[in-house]
């Protein structure tokens, strides 16, 4: 059976204050049962400050992004190892947002999946269509050439986690239909399946598209929706508990 994983990315968004968020977050899981495995994903500036805070607790720390070389002249940028000693878990790599905004390729992220592997992180590779190739009836096939060049040949025997974001449905309020999640899913896993036999069905598979509090019950009960890549709704501790609980009834 796949562990369930409700994951929070809270982008470009967070100060120091805001690790009160963190706590909240944290006591709130203690009062839900412990069915899902539950990961925050703040801004790099917090990352050691929140694991300090979620240390001892169910809640565990991911960073939103990595290089993928261990150390050089990269300047701004930070290692998987570099964010493994500060007390991550978990990386983000692929995410839309970094795809569109800095050019990364199937290639690119590929390579920062496995030096995620290389430092003990387990790395949450994104993919997803654009509109445009959503109405160009093109979904399958983006998905599927994403996800064949996103995961590193090294994954095999390896924890990783594959989020659907369909990017016309970020940020935007739009969400797909469940059957439209479904087909994607369900393809998913099929892929990961002939890919990686004996391990596709330990491999969560989240949804990241606008899920909120109004709309996560009945998206994490759709078939190989494994939990959810969280935005927004992150933010705010009562709502990302809410997605949590909601978690812990479908599962």
């Amino acid at each position: 059976m796949v562990r369930p994983l409700i994951a929070g990315n809270w982008k470009m968004n967070g100060l120091s204050g805001d690790s009160d968020t963190i706590s909240q977050i944290a006591r709130g899981l203690e009062g839900l049962d412990n069915v899902a495995d539950c990961l925050i994903c703040p801004p790099a500036t917090l990352i050691s400050k929140a694991a300090d805070t979620a240390s001892g607790t169910r809640l565990t720390v991911g960073a939103q992004d990595c290089h993928a070389n261990v150390s050089g002249a990269h300047t701004g940028d930070v290692s998987a190892e570099m964010i493994a000693d500060i007390g991550a878990s978990h990386v983000i790599v692929g995410h839309s947002e970094r795809r569109a905004d800095h050019g990364e390729s199937n290639e690119v992220i590929a390579a920062k999946a496995e030096a995620a592997f290389r430092a003990g992180l387990v790395p949450i590779i994104c993919i997803g269509e654009t509109l445009d190739e959503r109405e160009a009836g093109q979904t399958i096939e983006v998905v599927s050439s994403q996800l064949a060049g996103s995961i590193p040949a090294g994954a095999f025997g390896k924890a990783f986690v594959v989020a659907y974001e369909p990017v016309w449905a970020i940020g935007t309020g739009k969400v797909a239909s469940v059957d439209q999640v479904e087909e994607v899913h369900d393809k998913i896993r099929e892929i990961l399946g002939e890919r990686f036999p004996g391990q596709a069905d330990e491999t969560p598979i989240l949804y990241g598209g606008s899920m909120k509090p109004g709309n996560a019950a009945e998206l994490l009960a759709a078939s190989n929706v494994d939990g959810g890549l969280i935005g927004g709704a992150s933010l705010k501790a009562d709502d990302f508990l809410a997605i949590y609980g909601a978690c812990v009834s479908a599962k």
